[in-house]
């Protein structure tokens, strides 16, 4: 990955639950791509990671708590998936606040799988074209959202992707579009 991140900060917001494998390649790809990250939560400590929803998967130590983060300390926001982690954060206020926030800052907001979920608790899809994961996307359509079957779907700030199967397009993605804060809508196949 030619893009530079040197310089930028990108916080994660995850909870219990996050699926590992879409935590920690992106977290990966962007490090080596130059960017400090750094995870957010609902409580401090560490949060548990899952494989495939049901296996324990190890943990994540937290950075920071989201309660008390600013969209102003970011570059970028990264939204991992699993299904407990965004159902976790879609009923935690200042989850929501801190992700609508930042979706409206107009900075790079990018979410894979069951990710787009705390997207739609924070009213920021209507009128989008997003992807995610199947089991979510009645969900975002009844949200307003348009909804495609494609491995990476980018629209103006929004970045979304469906499943780990597509983290190395999803990767490779947000790597160029936060490095070139130059978003477009896209739909990549």
């Amino acid at each position: 990955m030619a893009a530079d991140l040197q310089g930028k900060r990108v916080a994660i917001l995850a909870a219990d639950g996050v699926e590992r494998v879409e935590l920690e390649q992106p977290r990966e790809a962007l490090e080596r791509a130059g960017a400090q990250t750094e995870v957010l939560s609902i409580h401090d400590g560490e949060i548990k990671a899952r494989k495939n929803d049901l296996d324990e998967a190890g943990t994540f130590t937290v950075d920071g708590l989201v309660a008390d983060a600013s969209v102003g300390d970011y570059d970028a926001l990264l939204l991992p998936g699993g299904t407990v982690n965004p159902d976790q954060l879609r009923v935690d206020k200042d989850a929501v606040s801190f992700v609508r926030d930042f979706v409206e800052s107009g900075k790079p907001v990018a979410a894979i799988c069951h990710g787009p979920w705390t997207l739609i608790e924070a009213g920021v899809v209507g009128g989008r074209t997003l992807t995610s994961f199947p089991s979510i996307r009645t969900d975002l359509r009844n949200a307003g959202a348009e909804v495609v079957d494609q491995d990476v779907v980018v629209d103006g700030n929004l970045i979304t992707s469906r499943s780990p199967d597509d983290l190395p397009a999803f990767c490779d993605t947000i790597v160029a579009k936060f490095a070139s804060n130059s978003i477009q809508r896209e739909v990549a196949s």
